[in-house]
């Protein structure tokens, strides 16, 4: 089963894609903004196979939370991005392409 990281300050956004990748049969971990994510990373043992992150959230800047978890993660991209507003089809698709399936 694949992990997926969701990063949001909007709480409804957060627990809707949770709702949409939990009925996928995804595992999810939600994290409040950037720096609830890199916390969150540093005490996962199993690190997430997907991190959707918010680009615009309050703390620290995004440019710095990717570079933190690049860091962790020992990866150095960033695979793609999904404007908002989306719609589910369009999440599960771009999310089952980044996770290989």
């Amino acid at each position: 089963m694949k992990k997926i990281m969701i990063v949001d300050d909007n709480p409804d956004l957060r627990f809707a894609v949770k709702l949409i990748l939990d009925d996928e049969g995804y595992d999810t971990v939600l994290a409040l903004d950037g720096d609830d994510c890199l916390e969150k990373l540093k005490n996962m043992t199993i690190k997430p196979d997907l991190i959707l992150l918010d680009v615009m959230m309050p703390g620290t800047l995004v440019a710095e939370v990717v570079k933190q978890i690049e860091g962790m993660l020992l990866q150095k991209n960033v695979v793609d991005f999904i404007p908002k507003p989306f719609v589910r089809d369009e999440l599960l698709e771009k999310v089952k392409k980044m996770v290989g399936e």
